[in-house]
């Protein structure tokens, strides 16, 4: 199988190690607006080097496309790749907005071809576990969902104009997560932010620091939040109760969170500095699905739809947030 690869950076370079070592690519072509990045990142894995995307979709017969580029230029990517007829692998998200969305979906449907997202956290084995568990009625009525999501340090002041803002870049993953692991729908969200932190974030009109309480459509309560400042280590969690018990995901020895009790478990000597670390294998796993897909061997675990999804949720955030108010999922056009 040969594979082409938009976008070098963090991301990128860590896809494209994942997939230089799969047993299943027998071909990897690096492309990014930086020539040399790309050039530096494949020839440390032994992989080729296009001299620019549109050399690697214009002279390489390719079965497929990962797309981890930035953010602005993953809905072009996609409808690039969809023109060309392969099936494509994209970093979250499609678009920052959902006529973006839209039309990247479009443009999928209309080639007939397949787009995988990015949303990681499906592939980890602590959410599967949550899944199965609501899945098979072990909590009985499911009543209260936590999430929360807390970066070690804030990206940099660069980055924060073409994120998107804290609940499209980041809360995103609990809004996908919550979907799945639930198997139910957002319907209204009510959600607020503070900007209190460093000043880079009142200037870019972001948040560091976020709260949102969500609405199911079987009255399951959820509350998610997060922050750019959590100098403890990186922290993603989900607790899920029900009348019968609770369960926790992300809660082990590297979570870092110190107990104040006198019984309490002792603080984690070697706490999660980051996603790629404590996200690795579930990394792993999503490409590993991907190329199955690419080969007919599965069926497609988050499609362009999942997406849209999680954006309207985000979307709706945003809004509440701006305007002070409870906002209906249903306000955000779906299409």
């Amino acid at each position: 199988m040969r594979i082409g690869l938009v976008g070098t950076g963090r991301i990128g370079a860590f896809h494209a190690g994942l997939l230089a070592r799969h047993p299943e690519v027998g071909a990897l072509v690096l492309a990014d607006a930086d020539a040399e990045r790309a050039a530096r990142v494949a020839g440390a894995l032994g992989a080729e080097a296009a001299p620019s995307v549109e050399a690697l979709f214009g002279h390489h017969a390719l079965d497929a496309v990962v797309i981890a580029s930035a953010t602005a230029a993953h809905a072009e990517l996609i409808g690039r790749t969809a023109e060309a007829g392969l099936p494509a692998f994209c970093e979250k998200p499609i678009a920052l907005d959902v006529p973006g969305t839209l039309g990247a979906l479009r443009a999928v449907a209309a080639a007939g071809t397949e787009l995988q997202l990015g949303f990681m956290r499906r592939f980890d084995a602590g959410y599967r576990a949550a899944r199965e568990a609501v899945g098979a009625g072990r909590l009985g009525r499911l009543h209260t969902v936590r999430t929360a999501t807390s970066d070690p340090a804030p990206p940099p002041a660069a980055y924060l104009p073409l994120s998107g803002g804290l609940f499209r870049d980041c809360m995103v993953h609990d809004f996908d997560i919550v979907r799945w692991v639930t198997g139910r729908e957002v319907v209204e969200v009510y959600a607020t932010g503070s900007d209190a932190g460093p000043a880079m974030f009142r200037e870019a009109g972001d948040v560091d620091t976020a709260a949102a309480l969500l609405t199911l459509d079987d009255g399951t309560l959820v509350s998610a939040t997060a922050t750019r400042c959590n100098g403890a280590g990186y922290d993603v969690r989900m607790e899920l109760a029900g009348e019968r018990t609770q369960l926790a995901v992300g809660l082990d020895e590297r979570t870092p969170l110190e107990s104040v009790e006198p019984q309490g478990p002792p603080p984690p000597t070697k706490p999660w500095p980051g996603f790629l670390e404590r996200f690795g294998p579930a990394y792993e796993a999503e490409l590993d699905a991907f190329v199955g897909l690419v080969r007919g061997e599965r069926d497609n675990p988050c499609d362009g739809g999942e997406a849209l999804a999680a954006l309207r949720i985000a979307e709706a955030c945003e809004r509440s947030r701006r305007e002070r108010r409870p906002v209906r999922v249903a306000e955000v056009p779906a299409g």
